[in-house]
């Protein structure tokens, strides 16, 4: 990874959904599906969706700060996703969906919690905002499948109602940052 770029670990639910999101923002250099916070030592998919392991269904984002701030990035996720429910995303229910922001330094955590109250005080939700603001642990990558998921399977069920209108919010939300 060149010194130049920065990374930033979010889990917003299903890990597809974001993935699929950031591969089209400008500025991002890779996105890749994995695990965070947890107990287990290189968890796998299974053993992270039976609720066991503590671990977050994350993304890490790799990106040129030149290109796309930190807080570009926190931007989107906050629209992506809804911050505001506790274990779950729409049909998704766990633990592993949690909203969380894995800071990987001071500075982010300080930008993470500014915009995090910014938009509690413009009170943008109807209700108040879960998403979990905690220091970034090992991150372990998801199994080969996962990667790039819904670039490989548009058509599959999930990918097709919840993964894709995911995508079309953000780019209808975001046209003027999506990769020429």
């Amino acid at each position: 990874m060149s010194a130049q770029y920065e990374v930033a670990t979010l889990g917003g639910g299903c890990f597809w959904c974001l993935e699929a999101v950031y591969d089209q923002l400008r500025g991002v250099i890779s996105v890749e599906s994995g695990y965070m916070g947890g107990h287990v030592v290189n968890p796998t998919y299974k053993q992270v969706c039976d609720g066991t392991t503590g671990h977050a269904e994350v993304v890490r984002v790799t990106f040129d700060p030149n290109v796309a701030s930190y807080v570009d990035i926190l931007g989107v996720f906050y629209t992506i996703h809804d911050p505001t429910t506790l274990n779950r995303q729409g049909a998704d229910v766990g633990t592993q969906y949690r909203s969380a922001i894995f800071y990987h330094s001071p500075a982010q955590k300080q930008l993470a919690d500014a915009l995090t109250a910014e938009l509690t005080a413009q009170r943008v939700y109807p209700s108040p905002i879960v998403t979990q603001i905690v220091p970034a642990e090992t991150f372990y990558i998801a199994e080969d499948y996962h990667q790039e998921y819904f670039a490989r399977n548009p058509q599959q069920g999930y990918c097709q109602f919840v993964v894709a209108p995911k995508v079309a919010k953000f780019r209808k939300q975001f046209m003027d940052r999506l990769k020429r």
